[in-house]
Parts: structure tokens; C-alpha cells; sequence
């Protein structure tokens, strides 16, 4: 059989990568904020105003570019107002969606906006449409971004705060097919328009406004929202009531009713899910066909503002709660989520995976007994892919790689993706295989190598995972498997393994 190859053109640069397709998400939800990103001034646990240092400290690792916040489901439940002022004199409310659970407002607007400046991260707000009014909306804007004497202006310094903060993202309502208002798309259509028009720009901060889109494949939703822009650039700006569509997709190996497990899970599991995440790359392009009937230019952007896996929640733990752990099989759905990512940088400009910390496919685990902060494997995926932040995306086309038939669909065994930026490129691996490891050549083209070395993330088993025990389980290392070849370099994959490449171009 011919050897695996993958062509590399160096000196073909294309659309450039946003940061924010690396963005995470953070929802009140189980131990997300509270035990994941907050504790409260009283915790034991080293804080600054609540908030959680040895968190904030881990998440700066990745560069964070951007955190989605309060929801979610839990986003058109949320009456901003109940958020600010002292913490002790908040009303209570109860998270309906996420266990039942009275939630006391103890973090709110000013601890979110806090926890950005901290993270170094742009603020990602999601307003409420699904029982929230314009005027709540409106005002939420105006009370972080103004910086007059305007009313909302004058209330946040009452709360403390003088200088407005920088919002660059606000979503218009969450999920509107489902639990943001089951609504229709004709009818949710209408509301974004209006309810964008009230999200406005308050001095010098400028909001990139994201409608609530659709479900994986109803991309009959997608239509309906481009539809409501009507005639894109008509008033001679280019204007226009919202500036982009989000898109929700999860993995499982199971159904809705029975996900599968985390940690438990045979040969067919693991293909059957590499097989689901893959399915992202045919939902990005035909969202994105749709897109182009409405905007050839691509004015209008792409937000996959929630995807990652969703397994059943661990056994033992409050099933509204969503803690599930995190294996390598969860790195490898994310390594292809992103070749995907980076090969649609012309459309897709945010995605955030579902969530930061204790609940899905998490950055982190925190113990609630111990308080211990365990990495998971799929934080080393994102640490691992930092150089292709704003980087531009090179073609990385894989030639003879085997495939396997999978889900009615066919499963290539290695994923692919490079980028450049500053002299440098980044080629990203992912051997999808199970058992079976195997040797590449990157046939590099259009520019000389003056240096390369490479990273590997596997693990002996396709189900290991970190603990407050064994929190290195899965850890990247330096990978000595790659060498100079007449092409370009020659790679070894370990089977189930990521692996990236740096190379130093001359």
C-alpha cells in the first residue's frame, strides 16, 4: 500500500483562523460557576473576589480569546437586574433547566466581566429573549458598555463600577427552537431583528450581534434567519440587525435518552463517535451552502457556539448537573473538530465548546471534596493548538489515507490541518485509528525547513483519563517519532494519538 502523505503548500496561505473559534463556555449549570469558577470569598480555596486563581491560572494556559456566559438554556430564564448589587440582598431564583436547584445570583454581571479581565478573555454575553423583554435587553447593553451619566450608566457605578466594560459579543437569546421559547423559525426570525436593533453601540464599543440558529442539520432554520436579513449591504453600509448565526452540534455514540458512557465504551463506540464528530465538517459546509444563496460575500458570520461531546453523567452525581469525565477519545472528537474549523476560517468566526469546567466535554474537573483541579485531555488539545490562533490556514490535502465505513459515512483514519503566522506553521495529526499505529510523510511544499520538533497526546488505553490521583494520565510530551524525508519530514502516529508539528520555515 502507498504511503500516507500530506500535501502542504506553505507559500498558499488562506483565510486566517480566528482566535475565537478556540472560545469556551460557561453556563450556570451544575458546578460550572459555582465550584468550578466560583467559590465565594470565604472559600478556603485561593480567590479574588470569589473566583477561583488556580482556574483563572489554568485557562490562561490556552489564551482564552473569548467566554460565552449565562447560558445556554439557562440564558432565557436569566433577568440580569437579579445579579447586581450586594450579593447578600440578590433574589433567588430557581435554575428550572439544570437540576432544580435554587440559584442565589452571588455571580452575576460584575463577577462575570471581572472573571474576563482576569482571564484576558472577551466578554460573550447571551441575552434573554425567551422571557425577557427588549427594554431588559436594551438596558443590560447600555449598563455595561455606556460610560455617560445615562441611567444604567449611573446604576453600575452605584454597584461600583466607574468605566464601562468592552462587550464584543451579545447573542440574541439561546436555542429558540427548543428551550429558548420553542418557537417557530418564522417567528423567532422576526424577534431577532427586533430585539437586535435594541442591542446598540454605545461609545466605542461595537457589538457583534448573534442570532440564535439552528439545530444540527435544520437547515431550513439557517434559511429562514438569512431570509430576515433581506438585502445584505442595500442601505450602502452593509448593515444589518444581527451579524452572524450560531449552530448547535454534539457527539454522542448513543441517543438522547442513552448517550453511552464516558469511560465505558467498546472498539465500535470509539469509531461510532470519531464518526459523529467528523459529521461536523458536512454540517459547517451546507450551513454555510445555505449562508452563500443569501451572502456570497460572507459578510454574515458562522458561531458554533456550542458543540463538544454529551455523555451520561457520572454515576453518583446529580443527573441535571452534566459532570461526565474526559478520556482521549474526547481530545480526538475535539482534533477534528478543529481541522474542520480551520478549513471553513472563510465562514466560521467563533465556536465554544460546551463547557469550561465540571460539565461536558470540560477544560477542567475540580473535586468538591478536595477542591483538586484536574486538567483534562482535552485542555492539552487546545493548549497544544495555540499557534493557530490568527494563524492562516494552509490546504493540508491527505493522500492514500485509509478510511473506514462508519454511521453510513466514511471515517478517514488521519485528520489533517495546518496553519502560518510569524515566519512558523503549525501541521496538526489526529490517527484516529484505534490499534493501529502509522507513519506519514508531510510533502511540504513552497518554502525550506530550517527546524521542526513535534508534540504527541496518547495514552495506552483509548479510555484513560486524568484524576486528582493520576492527573498526568493523558499529558502531551515531546515526540522524537519524525525526521527529515526527501518530501518534507516523516511522522510516526502512535496508534490513537494527536500529534503537532512546529516547523521554523526558512
Amino acid at each position: 500500500m502507498p504511503s500516507t502523505r500530506v500535501v502542504i503548500d506553505l507559500d498558499l496561505p488562506g483565510a486566517t483562523i480566528s482566535r475565537h473559534v478556540y472560545g469556551h463556555f460557561a453556563e450556570h449549570l451544575g458546578r460550572c460557576i459555582y465550584g468550578g469558577f466560583f467559590v465565594g470569598e470565604d472559600s478556603d480555596i485561593p480567590n479574588e473576589g470569589g473566583i477561583r486563581l488556580d482556574v483563572v491560572e489554568a485557562l490562561r494556559e490556552l489564551n482564552i480569546p473569548n467566554l460565552r456566559w449565562p447560558g445556554g438554556c439557562f440564558a432565557d430564564d436569566y433577568h440580569w437586574r437579579d445579579g447586581i448589587g450586594p450579593r447578600d440582598e440578590r433574589p433567588r431564583m430557581v435554575n428550572s433547566h439544570w437540576g432544580d436547584v435554587v440559584e442565589d445570583n452571588s455571580f452575576g454581571t460584575h463577577e462575570f466581566m471581572q472573571l474576563c479581565e482576569m482571564l484576558g478573555a472577551d466578554a460573550y454575553v447571551n441575552g434573554n429573549v425567551g422571557s425577557g423583554t427588549v427594554r431588559e435587553m436594551s438596558e443590560w447593553i447600555e449598563y455595561l458598555t455606556r460610560a455617560d451619566d445615562s441611567p444604567m450608566a449611573s446604576l453600575r457605578r452605584e454597584n461600583g463600577r466607574d468605566e464601562p466594560w468592552k462587550v464584543p459579543f451579545f447573542g440574541i437569546g439561546n436555542e429558540a427552537w427548543g428551550c429558548g421559547g420553542n418557537m417557530r423559525a418564522e417567528a423567532y426570525a422576526d424577534l431577532a431583528r427586533q430585539y437586535a436593533t435594541y442591542v446598540r453601540n454605545h461609545g466605542d464599543n461595537t457589538v457583534y450581534r448573534i442570532a440564535a440558529g439552528a439545530n444540527s442539520d435544520d437547515y431550513a432554520w439557517t434559511d429562514e434567519l438569512m431570509k430576515a436579513l433581506g438585502c445584505l449591504g442595500c442601505d450602502g453600509q452593509g448593515s444589518s440587525p444581527y451579524q452572524a448565526l450560531s449552530l448547535h452540534y454534539y457527539t454522542m455514540s448513543g441517543s438522547w435518552e442513552a448517550k453511552g458512557s464516558a469511560t465505558e465504551f467498546d472498539e465500535d463506540e470509539w469509531y461510532l463517535t470519531l464518526s459523529r464528530a467528523y459529521r461536523i465538517e458536512e454540517l459547517l459546509t451546507r450551513h454555510s451552502t445555505v449562508m452563500d444563496r443569501h451572502d456570497p460575500r460572507r459578510r454574515v458570520g458562522l458561531v458554533l457556539d456550542e458543540w463538544g461531546t454529551w455523555w451520561d453523567v457520572e454515576p453518583g452525581t446529580n443527573p441535571g448537573f452534566l459532570y461526565q469525565q474526559n478520556t482521549l477519545r474526547d481530545a480526538l472528537v475535539a482534533s477534528v473538530h478543529f481541522d474542520a474549523f480551520h478549513r471553513h476560517a472563510d465562514r466560521l468566526v467563533m465556536a465554544n465548546i460546551a463547557q469550561t469546567v465540571n460539565v461536558l466535554q470540560a477544560m477542567l474537573l475540580t473535586d468538591p471534596e478536595t477542591g483538586a483541579l484536574v486538567k483534562t485531555p482535552t485542555f492539552h488539545v487546545f493548549a497544544m493548538n495555540t499557534p493557530h490562533h490568527d494563524a492562516q490556514a494552509l490546504a493540508a490535502h491527505v493522500v492514500d489515507g485509509e478510511t473506514r465505513t462508519e454511521d453510513g459515512r466514511e471515517l478517514p483514519l488521519l485528520s489533517a490541518s495546518a496553519s502560518t503566522k510569524d515566519g512558523a506553521a503549525l501541521v496538526s495529526l489526529s490517527n484516529l485509528d484505534a490499534g493501529q499505529a502509522r507513519t506519514v510523510v508531510l510533502d511540504l511544499r513552497g518554502a525550506e525547513i530550517a527546524g521542526f520538533s513535534a508534540q504527541v497526546l496518547t495514552a495506552a488505553s483509548t479510555a484513560d483519563h486524568n484524576t486528582p490521583e493520576n492527573p498526568d494520565a493523558v499529558a502531551p510530551a515531546s515526540h522524537d517519532g519524525i525526521r527529515r524525508h526527501e518530501r518534507g519530514l516523516e511522522v510516526d502516529l502512535p496508534a490513537h494519538s494527536y500529534v503537532t508539528v512546529t516547523l521554523e520555515l526558512a
